[in-house]
């Protein structure tokens, strides 16, 4: 039986895998889907150290170089089942048939944005096209933008980009189903932003993620230099949580103590997007760390009582 088991290999899961690392006793294996929110991001800005922006892949592809100096590995396994054994520890299923037990547990299996199928959209995320405005507000600071999402999670996406720019338009894709509310429609009017019923069949951007603009369903093209996708509905992966009986909140993300990142379930610990609720790349690895830390404890007090 393993020592650990951390099940997502983006930057949550990494970093607690390297702060286990360091303890240099434990037996950790990290099972990842390799379809995370980091795998999807070309740049990140708002990291300490690197203000030209760094990939999510470059992290992750670091991330297990660093793993290798502290003979740990990662497995590319999609875990489909969890649950606890009689004898204690946790056992798991993966879409591959294999089966894994550990002593512990770190769920760190993200959340993951509704993004519609455009050709030309995944090159420009995180480049010149963006999901989330507390990393990358900044990045359309008087630049002409659209909002592409749905009702009002878009509407309130536009509402919060204007502190940063006053040339936004906000289309919104899902109309008929999502109408914008007449209370944000008002306040849209207010705020001078446009917003009307566009479908977009496809993003127009150069072969380096450059965004230019959008294609719209009656052939004609809307200009922009920048974007933000907001339709909501995005999956918190927070399945595995919910089949050891962890407590969730409403909105399906996981509870944890804020001290230990300790779910309700002892011995299994969530960190970064699916825990309540960072949403941000720093946060989810100082997260990491953190349940790591704590994971330390539990397995050294778990030896100390060992007969």
């Amino acid at each position: 039986m393993l020592d650990c088991i951390i099940v997502g290999g983006g930057l949550a899961g990494l970093q607690a895998a390297i702060q286990l690392g360091r303890y240099a006793k434990y037996k950790v294996l990290v099972i990842d889907s390799g379809d995370g929110r980091s795998t999807l991001c070309r740049s990140y800005r708002n990291l300490l150290g690197y203000p030209d922006g760094v990939s999510g892949e470059a992290i992750r592809q670091a991330g297990l170089k660093q793993l290798g100096t502290y003979g740990m590995e990662q497995k590319p396994d999609t875990i489909l089942e969890a649950a606890s054994l009689p004898n204690g520890g946790f056992g798991l299923r993966g879409s591959s048939g294999a089966s894994y037990e550990s002593r512990t547990l770190l769920l760190a299996t993200g959340v993951m944005d509704r993004l519609p199928g455009w050709p030309g959209l995944h090159p420009c995320l995180g480049l010149t096209v963006y999901v989330c405005p507390d990393c990358d507000g900044y990045e359309v600071k008087d630049r002409r933008t659209l909002v592409l999402g749905a009702g009002d999670v878009g509407a309130r996406m536009a509402l919060t980009l204007r502190a940063w720019t006053d040339e936004l338009l906000y289309l919104n894709q899902e109309s008929a189903k999502h109408p914008v509310s007449s209370e944000l429609t008002a306040r849209l009017a207010a705020a001078g932003i446009r917003h009307r019923q566009a479908d977009v069949t496809a993003v127009n951007a150069s072969m380096d993620g450059v965004f230019h603009g959008v294609l719209l369903r009656d052939g004609s093209e809307i200009t922009a230099e920048r974007a933000f996708v907001a339709f909501g509905g995005n999956e918190v992966r927070s399945q595995l949580a919910a089949q050891l009986g962890a407590r969730l909140h409403e909105n399906r993300h996981v509870w944890t103590d804020p001290r230990t990142k300790m779910t309700s379930i002892p011995q299994v610990w969530a960190a970064g997007d699916i825990a309540f609720h960072s949403e941000q790349a720093v946060i989810a690895m100082g997260e990491g760390a953190q349940a790591a830390i704590w994971m330390h404890k539990a397995l050294t007090d778990m030896e100390e009582r060992r007969p």
